[in-house]
């Protein structure tokens, strides 16, 4: 037979609770341990729950806490970086956050400038750090500030990257190298806090959703994923896919196509040419220095022409201006890490950068004299640089 709470006699119980308070009575510190264990329980739920919040919503929420932030690409930047710009200054004024898009260097490449044009966007260039317009700095598509005067002094409040490197945000952080583009993770961002794409036939006000995404900036966002994927063909995640797709229902795709094919220069199409012609190919590799330059973004360009050659799986292009020796790198071949494959080249050349993924790398090269310098005191002239990329992509270096 069961005992039940009523079969319990009452002065059992209060012999019962006696105990209990004497047992806590004489012995204060299980009372306080047993309260630290409570508060630790406690606070490891909680803890739990905010790690499984979307990072989408735990970064809206650093955002609100804000009156400005300044959204900082990285120098010369691509429709990447500057997709997932517009696509963060977006969030930030979806909670009235005032936004700033700043960048340093140049926007070059026709594709870039039409991007900028097409999609009205504005953007602020700075020089020093005296020039952001915000304490608060959101680092996207770079995980470390550079190429302005005093970066080294910039303690970012958030980084939003998916390039590989150590640089994290004071605040926030979210570095996915497995994703091919920035922008996909912008995008996700929008999608974690239920946000939907504007039509470009329609306007905010008609979609029914706290938060929106306008057309220019779903049509930017899904520009930027298209360009550092290759068309979503190269070095692409599932999230890439995901966020393309759900960026969609947004896109303009009259702008989307203005963007994507722009007017080319006849100085761009002869250097393609030029690093066509002039190609040193040593079995799977090639390496082709169109020499002398006005426009950089050619480099990149011949570069994606050269790695489409029957039998080239890696190649470097390079070409200089204004004294500074430019490189970019395209590889299809395993064998060949081609953003580490530069940095090992260029390892013992001070004041060079190096850097970028398996399938696509750049680098710069300051000069003294018209030759390249090493830590050991040796000049390198360009022939020999030749030799060096070579003897880097063979793994010899």
């Amino acid at each position: 037979m069961g005992v039940t709470a009523a079969s319990v006699p009452i002065q059992d119980t209060g012999r019962v609770l006696d105990g209990v308070q004497s047992v806590f009575g004489s012995h204060p510190g299980l009372v306080a341990a047993l309260l630290v264990g409570a508060f630790a329980l406690v606070g490891g739920l909680y803890a739990m729950l905010w790690f499984k919040r979307p990072m989408g919503t735990n970064f809206l929420e650093k955002l609100s806490g804000l009156d400005e932030v300044v959204v900082l690409m990285h120098p010369n930047p691509d429709p990447d970086a500057m997709a997932a710009a517009i696509g963060t200054a977006c969030l930030a004024e979806q909670v009235d956050t005032e936004a700033c898009i700043q960048y340093t260097g140049q926007i070059r490449h026709q594709e870039n400038r039409a991007f900028e044009t097409v999609l009205d966007l504005d953007l602020e260039p700075i020089d020093h750090v005296t020039d952001l317009a915000a304490e608060a700095v959101v680092l996207v598509d770079h995980n470390r500030p550079r190429g302005f005067a005093g970066a080294d002094g910039v303690l970012p409040f958030a980084v939003i990257d998916h390039h590989p490197g150590e640089g994290t945000g004071e605040h926030f952080t979210d570095v996915r190298t497995d994703y091919g583009a920035c922008s996909s993770i912008v995008a996700e961002y929008f999608r974690d806090i239920g946000a939907k794409p504007v039509p470009p036939d329609r306007h905010a006000s008609e979609v029914d959703a706290e938060y929106t995404i306008p057309s220019n900036v779903a049509t930017g966002m899904l520009y930027g994923i298209l360009t550092d994927t290759k068309r979503l063909t190269s070095g692409c995640s599932e999230g890439d896919f995901e966020a393309a797709g759900y960026l969609y229902p947004g896109v303009d795709e009259d702008a989307l196509n203005r963007i994507a094919n722009p007017e080319v220069s006849t100085e761009v199409l002869e250097l393609k040419a030029r690093a066509i012609a002039g190609r040193d190919v040593r079995g799977p590799f090639a390496v082709s220095d169109i020499g002398t330059l006005s426009n950089v973004d050619a480099i990149p360009q011949a570069a994606d022409e050269l790695i489409q050659l029957e039998g080239v799986t890696a190649v470097v292009v390079c070409g200089e201006r204004d004294g500074t020796v430019y490189l970019s790198g395209r590889s299809r071949d395993d064998r060949v890490h081609m953003g580490r494959m530069l940095e090992h080249a260029l390892a013992d050349v001070p004041g060079s950068s190096a850097g970028g993924h398996a399938r696509m790398g750049g680098g710069q090269i300051p000069q003294r004299g018209g030759t390249i310098q090493t830590d050991g005191g040796s000049d390198l002239d360009r022939s020999m640089l030749v030799e060096r990329l070579f003897d880097a992509l063979s793994g010899d270096i």
